[in-house]
């Protein structure tokens, strides 16, 4: 079956082929798609309320034997790193594929992190694949190979190959594997790290590394272009693509098991040309390996450790040109959606001059113009308790002017803890959080979450968690729910009244996205 397909669809179709029981994960660009596509070709998927939660959900299938996905961006990856180091000394009976969707330039992110120095760190085996078919192919042979080393396996995505598009064969597509049969087998020195068989299972961990890394010296995973003997390059993932084109000339060997690494492949490789370069996206990941083996390879100049390659930047650092680019065509500036029903809530934040900790979400475009009314924002979950420190430490006048502001989902993926912070370490002045509330996950394409009562698929009716019992089980003071749209003279009176107290408040401004209703209209849905 060939078809035209994004590296998402690909890994979400290749999930699929390959027998993958469960796919979990928590929406995030670039990697909202996988989880979507994956159900609509007819796997079991879900939205976690966060990727930790994600990944324990998938470990916790991988350890009936059954094949699991956990998806996320690369910043969901630190949510998660916390099951990820110990399950990668444990392993499970089943195949474990994480993906890290990582946003080189920051397309759609706070930071633009390398995870591919989660790998290196956990000592987990790693995939980067260059192009559709490499993430349908790849994602196939990074389960086989967590079947066969009882090992969860990485695999680094980036923007460029989530989103772009090439035909990709589905080889599996006629002749799926079919779901392993599950049981649960009590091994309790493979499962349960406490120190004595954690320290095992870490010998055990670093031994498997050493046999994955001789089966990468079989080549599978590697392209070799032997070409000029004046330059190689050594690259992986879109970089790939990229140096086809910019340097046609080169030898080139691209990796696509980018750890372990094949040490004697790269060697000979070197060998074989005068000037060795390293040309890859991000951190200098594979050229501080390399330059540990002892193998002379020359790094990028710093200028292309940051944003995107492509063709002309390649160009330039294969020439050690490290002149700024010339700024692209100006873009339109993000913004609030016309009709948003968070567009009121900041108008009133900012008139009243509050100190307003932000988090992350479609909502955070409160900073742009006109609103102006966002004064921080870290991560996921931050707003509550940053908002926390800023009430312990300012003067009480300023003390009282500072505001949290968090989104449905975001309050349900790392909120909820900063809530009972407020509420244990009360500030002396009390403290106020929002919780814009528009019924969806809005800012990475309107998936579901916990609150909203559909399950993933949209169509499938689920429990709607309440926002507003969950504060008030933790001990709130007040707990309003205002449509700050409609209520707009209402919701900066109960503001002024919650900040002028020493409760501990939270005002629930609700209305729905109006991208999501109408997603929910043409769909026949309330």
């Amino acid at each position: 079956m060939k078809l035209l397909a994004s590296g998402n669809e690909a890994v979400a179709f290749a999930a699929r082929d390959c027998g993958v029981a469960l796919g979990c994960g928590y929406p995030g660009t670039p990697s909202s798609e996988i989880l979507d596509e994956f159900s609509k070709a007819g796997g079991c998927a879900e939205w976690a309320p966060n990727e930790k939660c994600a990944l324990e959900v998938a470990i916790g299938a991988a350890y009936t034997g059954a094949r699991a996905l956990a998806t996320m961006k690369h910043v969901g990856l630190n949510v998660a790193a916390d099951p990820f180091f110990t399950i990668a000394y444990s392993g499970t009976p089943g195949g474990l594929v994480v993906i890290s969707a990582d946003d080189p330039g920051m397309a759609s992110s706070q930071n633009e992190q390398d995870n591919r120095r989660y790998a290196v760190s956990a000592g987990v085996p790693m995939f980067e694949p260059s192009d559709s078919q490499e993430c349908y192919d790849m994602l196939c042979a990074a389960f086989e190979l967590s079947d066969k080393f009882r090992s969860p396996v990485l695999f680094r995505m980036t923007t460029r190959v989530c989103h772009s598009q090439c035909v990709i064969e589905r080889r599996y597509a006629d002749n799926p594997m079919a779901q392993k049969a599950t049981c649960f087998t009590r091994d309790p020195k493979s499962n349960v790290m406490v120190p004595a068989f954690a320290r095992l299972a870490h010998r055990r961990m670093r031994a498997d590394l050493h046999k994955m890394a001789e089966i990468n010296e079989q080549k599978q995973f590697v392209i070799e272009k032997n070409a000029s003997t004046g330059l190689g390059i050594i690259t992986s993932g879109i970089s790939y693509q990229h140096v086809l084109d910019a340097v046609p000339e080169a030898s080139v060997l691209k990796l696509g098991m980018t750890y372990p690494l094949p040490e004697k492949t790269i060697r000979d490789f070197a060998a074989k040309v005068k000037r060795c370069l390293i040309v890859e996206e991000g951190d200098p990941v594979l050229y501080e390996q390399i330059m540990a083996m002892g193998i002379a390879v020359e790094n990028k100049l710093e200028e292309f450790r940051f944003g995107e390659l492509n063709v002309g930047r390649i160009r330039k650092l294969v020439a050690g040109d490290d002149t700024p680019d010339a700024p692209g065509a100006p873009g339109k500036p993000p913004q609030l959606c016309i009709g948003c029903p968070h567009r009121k809530t900041f108008e009133v934040l900012r008139d009243l001059g509050c100190i307003v900790s932000g988090d992350i979400g479609c909502y955070t475009l409160g900073v742009m113009p006109p609103f102006c009314a966002i004064d921080s924002c870290v991560c996921m979950g931050a707003s509550v308790t940053v908002g926390l420190g800023m009430r312990h430490t300012l003067p009480e006048a300023e003390a009282r002017k500072v505001v949290s502001v968090i989104g449905d989902s975001t309050f349900l993926h790392t909120g909820i803890n900063g809530i009972v912070e407020m509420v244990y370490n009360r500030p002396a002045t009390g403290h106020v959080v929002i919780i814009v509330d528009n019924r969806i996950t809005a800012m990475t394409g309107c998936q579901e979450n916990p609150a909203t009562g559909r399950k993933l698929d949209h169509t499938t009716p689920a429990y709607a968690v309440s926002l507003e019992n969950i504060v008030k089980g933790i001990g709130v003071d007040n707990v309003d729910v205002i449509d700050t749209t409609v209520e707009t003279e209402k919701f900066a009176e109960v503001l002024k009244k919650r900040l002028a107290s020493n409760d501990c408040s939270v005002i629930i401004a609700r209305r729905p996205c109006i991208l999501a209703m109408a997603k929910m209209a043409k769909m026949g849905k309330n």
